[in-house]
């Protein structure tokens, strides 16, 4: 309670983004979460300055932001589903529908979404001076995905977000790189680069674009999707470990998000590979831990400001051990593990009890 209160303190005080992970939203996705459960739900709305201001912006037409789920729209609508059945939150989704529609880029392969050059990060600039498509789930189409899905089975804005939707896994299918031997998807694609294979992650790769299209398939009910997901998520289940570029245990890129994640899609699906990998990915993130090193043991592989990679001490929930954490409470316990509405906006719901004891 103190941290929630000087974390609207703070977003009172100081400018800040709309953005779900480093801006208003999270904090506000944060306290709607806990409405019912550590904050009490009364007449009074927490949110309600929020959805004010979080509704002008979106109104914003036509939208020249970012449209992505860590510093744009899909956070947004994110923030949007948590508050449901709220009328500002109906809204507010459906704002958020409207500005990926007008963004869209419709092609002969489906639906996407570019990205320009002034979104791109340095380190990836050289290789795409003038854009890419985006197929990681944190910050492209995938992400996009899984939020349209969304939207569908809340039957709020279905007859934008539908065919939105159909598009966008269209040209997602289209971008397999059906004949490599261990990677289905790029992280990004563009007519004048080849596209290259991506680590294993939530954030980019086969694993999470599984989980966004299996999220997507069961809020359109769409049985063709799914069986893609698993077919997807098998192909990462067999991928060598040595290739999958995975170093530290985060959920954003390491051990135990692609643990978390198997773990969900086990869930989701009962899928014996989805669990077998899920516990070999559980297994490696505990050997990633150095007792007496970084913080209980686990370190992660950052920039710093400079953009200079580095081993780093990191407590948060997307690189750090919160995050780690709240990956083995998953696989251990039977509760439902709704915080991971972050990573992927509408996860199939856990069905099947706790992974292993």
């Amino acid at each position: 309670m103190r941290l929630i209160d000087r974390a609207i303190d703070l977003i009172s005080r100081k400018p800040a983004r709309s953005s779900l992970w480093d801006g208003y939203t999270g904090v506000a996705w944060a306290v709607a979460h806990l409405e019912g459960s550590l904050l009490e739900q009364d007449d009074e709305d927490p949110n309600e300055e929020i959805d004010r201001a979080l509704l002008e912006e979106l109104g914003r037409s036509p939208w020249n932001g970012q449209y992505d789920l860590i510093g744009g729209l899909v956070g947004s609508g994110v923030y949007a589903l948590e508050r449901l059945p709220r009328p500002t939150a109906v809204e507010c989704l459906e704002r958020v529908v409207d500005r990926l529609d007008e963004t869209a880029l419709r092609v002969p392969e489906g639906t996407t979404w570019y990205t320009p050059p002034a979104w791109i990060w340095r380190e990836t600039l050289q290789e795409f001076p003038h854009g890419y498509y985006n197929l990681g789930v944190a910050h492209g189409t995938p992400g996009i995905i899984a939020l349209l899905g969304a939207a569908c089975e809340a039957g709020v804005a279905a007859g934008v977000a539908r065919p939105l939707l159909t598009g966008a896994v269209e040209w997602l299918l289209a971008q397999e790189m059906k004949h490599h031997p261990y990677a289905r998807f790029p992280s990004f694609v563009h007519p004048d680069s080849r596209p290259a294979p991506s680590r294993l992650a939530w954030c980019y790769g086969d694993l999470g674009i599984a989980a966004a299209l299996l999220s997507a398939a069961r809020g359109a009910s769409e049985m063709a999707w799914e069986k893609e997901a698993v077919r997807i998520a098998r192909a990462a289940a067999a991928r060598p470990a040595a290739t999958t570029r995975v170093i530290d245990a985060g959920l954003c890129h390491g051990a135990a998000g692609n643990a978390h994640l198997f773990n969900r899609l086990f869930q989701s699906t009962g899928d014996e590979v989805l669990r077998d990998a899920a516990v070999e990915w559980y297994a490696r993130t505990l050997e990633l831990r150095r007792p007496g090193e970084g913080v209980v043991g686990f370190s992660a592989w950052l920039p710093d400001s400079t953009g200079v990679a580095g081993w780093r001490h990191d407590r948060g929930l997307l690189n750090g051990i919160a995050g780690i954490g709240l990956a083995f409470l998953a696989a251990l316990t039977p509760e439902e593990p709704a915080w991971d509405r972050t990573l992927i906006p509408a996860l199939p719901p856990r069905a099947r009890g706790k992974l292993s004891s």
